[in-house]
């Protein structure tokens, strides 16, 4: 059984999209939508993909749909495509403000709707592999850094990096943040491009995040520290570490990780709640969640800045 399924967006992200799912038996790709000429010319062409004129048109063709446009506008097309009755995978963040998240998720509810957020590093096969290990989480350090390549300007590095990490904090530990404390700051664009965050948990955990778009080297680290483990994570290359004390001396811990590329992974389950109603790993409430703690880690990136200038 396959599912119709269509595009929306076919930049870089959401060309990565197109290309995974033309390459999936359960996916028939209806095609895709592109505000510009000279995009979509390259994706029919490369992709043998048809272009439709305008998301109305597409949705009329899709049982679900892919949102990978700027952030500012996936609370317009997400609303369209899910008004027009698609289920809808939005690529992170859900939306750029944290209302306009909440009225995509109530819109889904009230039409039955599957709603998605490409956390895609949930989906990760090494995340994946650890996840059912984590036990009392005390202590999480993250590492996110990349080059500079002048995609999703319109939004900070908080919205464009560390939101994968943030939902990952919400999601793995289950406790409530009680304290944020950032600082952050602008060096390609207007926007914060570098920051440092210290998350207080109400269970008494602290998760410790740095991102960068302007480092000289793409890193994807996470470790997780226990009272009785240590577990290291590396997305980018999904190798996973981990440690134990036991019989009073440090042992290993066995891991298998089942290597995929995390975005087919994360397709495959878009696609696999299509079909059963099923509720997404990452819904939209997560995404939402995600967003609300990105602009509290801003409110205290501003309060440094402030101090900085005086």
């Amino acid at each position: 059984m396959t599912t119709r399924i269509g595009v929306v967006g076919t930049g870089y992200l959401g060309r990565l999209h197109a290309r995974v799912l033309t390459e999936m038996p359960e996916a028939q790709v209806a095609g895709f939508v592109d505000a510009s000429d000279t995009i979509a010319a390259d994706v029919a062409g490369s992709l043998g993909l048809h272009r439709f004129g305008s998301v109305a048109e597409l949705a009329k063709a899709v049982d679900c749909a892919v949102v990978a446009t700027p952030t500012s506008t996936h609370y317009d097309v997400a609303r369209e495509l899910i008004e027009a009755g698609c289920d809808v995978l939005v690529e992170k963040p859900i939306t750029a403000e944290v209302e306009q998240g909440r009225r995509l998720v109530e819109l889904a509810k009230k039409k039955k709707r599957i709603l998605q957020v490409g956390h895609v590093e949930r989906y990760n096969p090494a995340i994946a592999a650890v996840a059912p290990l984590l036990q009392d989480i005390r202590y999480l350090e993250a590492e996110r850094l990349g080059v500079f390549v002048g995609r999703s300007l319109d939004i900070d590095v908080l919205l464009d990096l560390m939101i994968h990490d943030l939902n990952l904090v919400l999601s793995l530990f289950h406790s409530k943040v009680i304290e944020v404390r950032a600082v952050g700051v602008p060096v390609l664009t207007e926007k914060v491009d570098m920051t440092n965050v210290r998350l207080e948990l109400e269970n008494g955990a602290v998760a410790n995040l740095t991102a960068s778009r302007v480092s000289q080297e793409r890193v994807r680290k996470v470790r997780f520290f226990s009272s009785e483990a240590y577990i290291s994570v590396d997305t980018k290359e999904q190798e996973v570490k981990g440690f134990r004390l036991g019989n009073r001396a440090i042992e290993p811990i066995a891991i298998h990780v089942e290597k995929k590329e995390p975005l087919r992974a994360e397709l495959e389950s878009f696609l696999q709640c299509v079909r059963d109603r099923t509720r997404p790993l990452v819904d939209g409430e997560d995404g939402v969640a995600a967003v609300e703690l990105a602009k509290q880690v801003a409110a205290a990136i501003e309060g440094s800045l402030q101090r900085w200038r005086k």
